[in-house]
C-alpha cells in the first residue's frame, strides 16, 4: 500500500468516508478492481513515482491521475512489507482465481473422488491467498503452514463427502429439497473450512501477538513532517493478542460473508433455470451460465464482504493487555494491519 512508500508526507487514506460501512465498500471496490492487473510492472513503477512525488512533496495536490496510482500502489502492495502480492493472489485476481475452483465444487452430480480433489484444490488456493495477504508483522514458519493446510483440507473434505452421504439418507425430504440442499453442500464444506483455514493459517498471529501503533493526531502528523518522518516511521508499541485475535476472527468472518452469496446464489439460480424448457433443449449452456452466476456474483459479493471490517482497525489501547492500556494516541486509541 501507498505507507509503504518513502516520504513523510501520507496520501489520504481514501476518497470516501471510511468510517461508514458505504464508504469502505467503496473503496473496497477500487482495490478489488480487476483492471488494476492490467498496470503490469511498468505501470506500478510509475504509480510508485508519482505516490512517492506527493509523500516527499513533489507534488502539492491530489489529482484524477494520483488518486489512480494510489489505487493500482494499493492493490498490489502488500501494506507491511511494500512488496507486490503474487498476481494470482491478490484481492483484485480474487474472483478470477477462485471462478474455475467455485465451478468445480458446485459441479452438479460430483461424485466423492471430484468432491475431495476440488475441495483440495480449493482449500491450496485459500492457504495461498491467506498467507499473502496476512499481516506480516507475525511470519508463520513452513512447517505451521503445511499443518494448517492439512487440517483446513481434512475439515473441508469431511463435512463435504459427510453431508453429500447424509443428504440422499433424508427420507422425509421431498426429492426437489434434497436435490437443493444437495447443491447447498460445497457451502456448508467451504465457509466452516474457509473459516477454520484462516485461524489455522494465522493462529502464530494469535499466540504472539501483532504489532500495534498509536494513532496519530493532525498536530502529531504535524510534527513528524517537520522532523522530515513518516507516520510508517513510529515505533510499534509492541505485539498485543488480543488484537491479533480481534484481526483474525474479522477475517474469518468476512470470509464467511464473502463465500456465503457466491456458494449459494448461483446454484439456487441454476436448479431453477434447469427446470425451464429453454435449458432442457440446450443443456450446453449450463455450464457457460454457471460461470456467469458465480463470476458476477463474486464481483458483487466481494467488496460488500471485505469492507465489513475496516482494514486498518482501531480500537481502545484500554481494551488489550495491561501493558498497552494509557499508551494510545488521539482519543486513546491504538491501529493495527487486520489483513484480508
Amino acid at each position: 500500500m501507498s505507507a509503504s512508500l518513502p516520504g513523510n508526507r501520507e496520501l489520504p487514506e481514501s476518497q470516501y468516508d471510511l468510517s461508514t460501512y458505504w464508504g469502505r465498500v467503496k473503496q473496497t471496490a477500487t482495490i478489488t478492481d480487476p483492471r488494476t492487473l492490467l498496470a503490469g510492472k511498468h505501470g506500478l513503477e510509475h504509480a510508485k513515482k508519482l505516490v512517492i512525488a506527493y509523500k516527499q512533496g513533489e507534488i502539492k495536490d491530489m489529482t484524477p491521475e494520483l488518486w489512480k496510482a494510489k489505487k493500482i500502489v494499493d492493490s498490489t502492495l502488500h501494506p507491511d512489507t511494500g512488496e507486490p502480492v503474487f498476481l494470482p493472489l491478490r484481492m483484485s485476481c480474487f474472483a478470477l482465481s477462485n471462478l474455475v475452483v467455485t465451478a468445480g465444487m458446485l459441479t452438479p452430480g460430483l461424485k466423492t473422488t471430484g468432491t475431495i480433489l476440488w475441495q483440495i484444490t480449493n482449500q491450496s488456493l485459500n492457504v495461498a491467498i491467506n498467507s499473502a495477504n496476512a499481516n506480516k508483522s507475525t511470519p508463520l514458519s513452513y512447517s505451521k503452514i503445511a499443518q494448517s493446510y492439512f487440517l483446513a483440507v481434512g475439515a473441508s473434505c469431511s463435512v463435504a463427502v459427510g453431508l453429500n452421504s447424509l443428504v440422499p439418507r433424508l427420507k422425509r425430504l421431498s426429492p426437489s429439497t434434497k436435490l437443493i440442499l444437495g447443491r447447498l453442500v460445497p457451502f456448508a464444506a467451504v465457509a466452516s473450512a474457509g473459516a477454520l483455514n484462516v485461524f489455522l493459517m494465522r493462529g502464530e498471529e494469535m499466540r504472539t501477538g501483532i504489532d500495534v501503533f498509536p494513532v496519530l493526531s493532525e498536530s502529531d502528523k504535524a510534527k513528524l513532517a517537520t522532523e522530515g518522518k513518516a507516520e510508517s516511521d513510529v515505533p510499534s508499541l509492541g505485539k498485543s493478542r488480543k488484537a491479533a485475535t480481534l484481526a483474525v476472527s474479522e477475517t474469518a468472518l468476512s470470509r464467511v460473508f464473502n463465500s456465503s452469496p457466491i456458494m449459494v446464489v448461483p446454484p439456487l439460480i441454476l436448479v431453477r433455470l434447469q427446470r425451464t424448457e429453454w435449458l432442457k433443449r440446450n443443456p450446453r449452456y449450463t455450464l457457460p451460465i454457471n460461470l456467469g452466476l458465480i463470476l458476477g456474483m463474486s464481483y458483487i459479493a466481494l467488496p460488500f464482504a471485505l469492507a465489513a471490517f475496516p482494514q486498518r482497525q482501531k480500537i481502545s489501547a484500554d481494551s488489550l493487555e495491561e501493558e498497552f492500556r494509557g499508551r494510545g494516541g488521539e482519543g486513546g486509541m491504538v491501529a493495527f494491519n487486520r489483513g484480508i
